[in-house]
């Protein structure tokens, strides 16, 4: 399996954590806890396994050094 390494979802990309998870209890787990850090994520099944992509939310923009 050789899974995208980005996808884009509503107009947003997401990256691939790297890891193929054979439940999706496993990667459920794994979807809140980024979650809980602050990212978007989006869970998908592919070839039997699932995958967990995720975005981190854009809070503000960053002033420019001066």
């Amino acid at each position: 399996m050789n899974p995208n390494l980005s996808l884009i979802s509503d107009g947003k990309k997401f990256m691939w954590d790297g890891q193929l998870y054979a439940t999706r209890e496993e990667a459920s787990t794994v979807r809140e806890a980024c979650q809980k850090d602050g990212f978007e994520v989006q869970l998908i099944e592919e070839g039997g396994t699932f995958l967990v992509y995720t975005r981190r939310i854009v809070k503000g923009a960053v002033a420019a050094a001066q």
